[in-house]
Order: structure tokens, then sequence, then C-alpha cells
């Protein structure tokens, strides 16, 4: 079986935390694309269908400029600061 690595690629993100201000810093970092859900989440359309970002979890502007929210441990796992 061959394997392979993934390339190192330096991606744009946002944590969501529980207030109103990093609410609508996530949303104005999606461009206006995503919108409030409920409980301080935000609700953020994928290429999937809507996918929901809850406190804690992180918004990922991929490489061809769609957004997509990601759990904090897979977020440690995957990224690290640059």
């Amino acid at each position: 079986m061959a394997k392979f690595r993934k390339k190192p690629v330096i991606i744009e993100a946002e944590e969501l935390r529980f207030t109103t201000d990093s609410q609508r810093k996530c949303i104005d970092f999606t461009e206006g694309k995503a919108r409030k859900g409920l409980d301080g989440g935000i609700i953020i359309p994928t290429l999937e269908g809507d996918m929901v970002a809850n406190t804690g979890d992180w918004i990922i502007k991929g490489v061809n400029g769609e957004f997509y929210p990601c759990k904090p441990d897979i977020f440690e796992k995957t990224y690290e600061a640059v």
C-alpha cells in the first residue's frame, strides 16, 4: 500500500468563543456567509450543506476560500501556529 503525507498548507482560522463579540467576529471572518445559530453558535454554509460551529470550535478558511467548522481536538492534532 502506498503512503502519503498531507502537504503543508497555511490556513486562516478563528476560534468561536461564548460571547456576542466572538460570534460577530466569526461571521465577519466568513465574509458574512455564516449566520447566528442557537446558544452562541453559528451556522456555516459549506459544500456539504449547513454546518453548526459551537463555542470552542474553530472556523477554518480552506485553500479554495471555503469555510467550515473544526472541533478543537481535531484542530489541535492537525494545525500549529505559524
